[in-house]
């Protein structure tokens, strides 16, 4: 399993479902997740740029993960834990444990809201934006050090630049901690949809 991180805007969730597809992992989001709930508290909180109950959320994640270990499949873990807290819960339940690496993807403020105009999402306002990027600032911090003691690779990225040069960084990385065939590295999809950002 590994842990893609990035403020809001970043890409990771798009790099996460680009990767899981290419090497046939599977993606796994925490705000996906919560918004296939349905839920209307769940749904309001999401708007406000706030965080969901810790307890709720890494509940759901700690079932999805049970599944896809089950299963025997590999997963990109999409901005999960988002804080302390959760890093915490996770290390309780053994989650944290089953993580090999985390890549944290770096994008200037400017460059996040740009890519955010674009996907026209509900709960994509400026000011929900600029709380998200705030409490990722906050959190991912307090969260890379229990990564690293227990010994989970950890490493940043440039997340500047086209959609594919960002692939193949993470791939670089990834093909380095030896998880992927260095040989599909820039390999192209084929009959795919074009990605952008505002996806």
């Amino acid at each position: 399993m590994i842990a893609l991180f990035g403020a809001a805007g970043s890409g990771k969730s798009l790099q996460g479902e680009i990767l899981a597809e290419k090497y046939g992992w599977k993606w796994l989001s925490a705000g996906q997740l919560l918004r296939d709930q349905d839920n209307p508290e769940i749904n309001k909180v999401q708007q406000t740029g706030e965080l969901v109950n810790d307890a709720l959320v890494t509940k759901l994640m700690h079932d999805a993960i049970m599944k896809f270990e089950t299963s025997g499949e590999k997963v990109f873990l999409d901005g999960f834990p988002r804080n302390g807290e959760q890093a915490k819960l996770m290390a309780e339940n053994g989650d944290i444990k089953k993580i090999e690496g985390v890549i944290v993807l770096e994008v200037p403020r400017d460059e996040l809201w740009k890519r955010m105009e674009g996907r026209q999402r509900a709960d994509d306002t400026r000011e929900s934006a600029e709380k998200r990027w705030e409490i990722f600032d906050q959190n991912i911090y307090s969260i890379l050090p229990l990564f690293e003691a227990n010994n989970v690779k950890v490493t940043t990225l440039d997340g500047l630049g086209s959609i594919e040069e960002i692939t193949s960084r993470i791939e670089a990385v990834l093909n380095e901690w030896g998880m992927i065939d260095a040989a599909t590295i820039g390999s192209e999809e084929k009959d795919g949809p074009e990605k952008s950002y505002g996806e």
